[in-house]
């Protein structure tokens, strides 16, 4: 248990820092700013799988699946990079949220950072149960593998669907039923007092609409790690790098989404992928070098086409 208490420790100890000494007062992020973070936040999470390794090669933690400090290595970045490239769609979604409640630019880091602390508790929670079921359950893992291959066929086949909106989602319906909600924001607060009634501002409903969608999210991308490995401190770490970049990686990308469109069909063959190697996983295992190879030429030549077209525009 040291490790994990020592990786939990630190994680939130430089959440800490990044309340109150980074961004103690609120402020825009400029895409300057973000992309430093962004590369800080992606340098980091490859300086830790050197660590990984360093970590199973003298047996700090327990190691249930016998794996060398190579293999662990490279599943993290694996997992890390299958984290990283789905949560463009968490982008998406969260800028859509922000815009329908106009939520401050200033503000919206403190909305995602207390959306962080979230997401590390559902995620954890959703991990463990994960692995539970992998290692209880070795029928889970086609259920897994063929959930999907189905997300990735709907997101092929989706076609021009009707436009998330906040408001009308069975989150934002059922909170006014529960707490009063203003109209406004009321600077950084989540709740204000009127007329001796606790009111729920903006920013609080923004934040528990982003929870559940990321809980959605999570849907996709606890069994899509799970087909990398079902190492508890693998999945949970590389899950919580990719969850700690993504405020960073929002602020860097929101603006320049439409940009990199191509990037859904890295996603849609990186979840078809995964999802056949959970299929087969009692017949045939790739080598992790293929798995991990497959993953990175997905995403560089999303990038790559997305910004060819978009500088060449028909």
């Amino acid at each position: 248990m040291t490790v994990w208490i020592i990786f939990l420790a630190l994680i939130f100890l430089f959440l800490a820092l990044d309340l109150g000494v980074f961004n103690k007062k609120p402020h825009v992020i400029k895409p300057k700013e973000a992309g430093i973070w962004t590369g800080v936040w992606v340098s980091l999470s490859f300086i830790f799988s050197i660590v990984v390794g360093w970590i199973y090669k003298n047996g700090f933690i327990a190691n249930p699946t016998e794996l060398t400090p190579a293999v662990a290595s490279m599943k993290f970045i694996t997992g890390y990079l299958i984290e990283l490239s789905l949560s463009v769609d968490n982008i998406f979604v969260i800028a859509v949220i922000f815009a329908s409640f106009k939520i401050p630019q200033k503000y919206q880091h403190r909305v995602l950072f207390w959306g962080i602390l979230g997401a590390i508790v559902f995620r954890g929670l959703m991990i463990f149960f994960g692995v539970i079921l992998i290692n209880k359950f070795s029928w889970m893992t086609y259920l897994f593998g063929a959930f999907l291959i189905f997300t990735a066929v709907k997101m092929l086949f989706k076609g021009d669907e009707e436009e998330f909106n906040p408001k009308k989602s069975f989150v934002y319906r059922n909170l006014r039923k529960i707490i009063p909600i203003t109209s406004h924001a009321e600077g950084e607060h989540f709740f204000v007092k009127r007329r001796h009634i606790t009111a729920a501002t903006p920013l609080f409903v923004a934040l528990i609409v982003i929870e559940v969608m990321d809980m959605l999210f999570a849907l996709d991308s606890v069994p899509a790690i799970l087909a990398i490995t079902s190492d508890p401190f693998l999945v949970f770490s590389s899950n919580i790098f990719a969850i700690l970049g993504l405020r960073s990686m929002y602020f860097f990308l929101a603006n320049m989404l439409e940009r990199f469109s191509y990037l859904e069909y890295s996603l849609i063959a990186i979840l078809t992928f995964v999802g056949i190697k959970m299929l087969i996983i009692h017949y045939y295992k790739f080598p992790e070098w293929v798995s991990l190879g497959f993953i990175a030429l997905s995403l560089l030549a999303g990038i790559i086409i997305s910004i060819r077209k978009n500088n060449n525009p028909q």
